[in-house]
């Protein structure tokens, strides 16, 4: 019989490995998700997503709701397994999102209250962001500031669109006021293309992580630009994972069409703003790494953001790959931004101790 491979341990470094897209679901939420999952016409994303995960009798798919479910030692377990020092953790995507409003601001308190409790249990390894229900802004605004100022919490995590509805509607932007007076960043996750973006992805079986993650969140933060939001909020920071669902790679032509557009005035929708799309990205954005676990892909994002803008994630559990640490590790960059890379960004966009 094949005797299953052994990957070695990453090894000891001078620096501290902060992971920080790295996902949890209660129990509680995934008995929700069965009931939306078993209604009349749930979303074909969040079918094609969460109704794979929770009924596949796969070996990636039972692994990854088992760790979801896990704050405690199974989830230490693969960390130190992996070389991880700490966790920044959040509710998996859609997380309330795909709820009823009064449900979704109601179970958003009790994730915060139970992944806090995680965090205080391990000070050490645990750090945690806030989970808000957009469908209610002004709830939302509350949470944020609860789960910042009375729960530790240090983040805010948004799993993209909600319902079919995006961050650069002004009706959103209590959410940006309190993030920005609470001094903490929004992680914008992947969430699957809604039900009216959906079908050429669905189709071809690109619409998850392979592909229509990114490009529809991508697109989310490219809304967020091009609305004007970081003009009336110029200290809000927003955090894209996945080397930044491509938006560094795509900079050039982003700044030129930008400008081609709003002086042809072709759309009303789109107006000038103070700067050039490529700057709100070095200064109102980090860039994460998750999921990739590419060397010349980090050293363009850190080139193109700088240093002190791009951040390590591994994206646990649905990307718990030991070996892609050494891999990282043994990048040809520098010492300093190396801790940059693994530590320090992450410690001062969510202001870890």
């Amino acid at each position: 019989m094949e005797q299953a491979q052994t990957i070695a341990q990453p090894a000891k470094v001078d620096y501290a490995r902060i992971a920080t897209e790295e996902a949890f679901a209660p129990p509680e939420m995934l008995k929700i998700w069965r009931k939306i999952l078993d209604g009349a016409d749930p979303d074909p994303g969040f079918v094609s997503l969460i109704g794979f995960y929770m009924s596949s009798p796969s070996a990636r798919a039972r692994h990854i709701i088992e760790c979801l479910q896990d704050l405690d030692q199974l989830r230490l377990q693969h960390m130190d397994e992996a070389g991880i020092d700490r966790q920044v953790i959040a509710l998996t995507s859609p997380g309330v999102q795909v709820m009823d409003k009064d449900t979704a601001v109601s179970f958003a308190q009790v994730a915060n209250d139970q992944l806090s409790e995680a965090v205080r249990k391990h000070p050490t390894r645990f750090s945690g962001m806030v989970a808000i229900a957009p469908q209610d802004p002004a709830a939302a605004a509350k949470e944020i500031e609860r789960g910042v100022q009375e729960l530790g919490l240090t983040g805010i995590i948004v799993n993209s669109h909600t319902q079919g509805e995006y961050l650069s509607d002004p009706k959103f932007w209590e959410i940006f006021e309190a993030a920005q007076a609470n001094d903490t960043p929004i992680y914008l996750h992947p969430n699957t293309p809604p039900r009216n973006m959906i079908g050429p992805f669905l189709e071809c079986g690109l619409d998850g992580a392979i592909y229509g993650f990114g490009v529809e969140t991508g697109m989310h933060a490219l809304r967020l630009i091009t609305a004007g939001v970081f003009d009336r909020f110029p200290k809000l920071q927003i955090i894209l994972g996945h080397m930044g669902e491509a938006l560094p790679f795509w900079s050039y032509r982003l700044d030129y069409m930008h400008r081609a557009t709003v002086v042809s005035k072709r759309y009303a929708s789109m107006q000038p703003i103070k700067k050039k799309p490529s700057e709100y990205l070095r200064e109102n954005f980090y860039i994460t790494n998750s999921g990739v676990a590419s060397e010349p892909a980090i050293k363009f994002t850190q080139d193109m953001m700088g240093a002190d803008r791009v951040m390590y994630a591994m994206d646990y559990p649905y990307q718990h790959a030991v070996e892609e640490v050494s891999i990282l590790d043994g990048m040809a960059i520098s010492a300093e931004d190396k801790k940059r890379f693994f530590q320090s960004n992450a410690e001062a966009a969510f202001r870890l101790k």
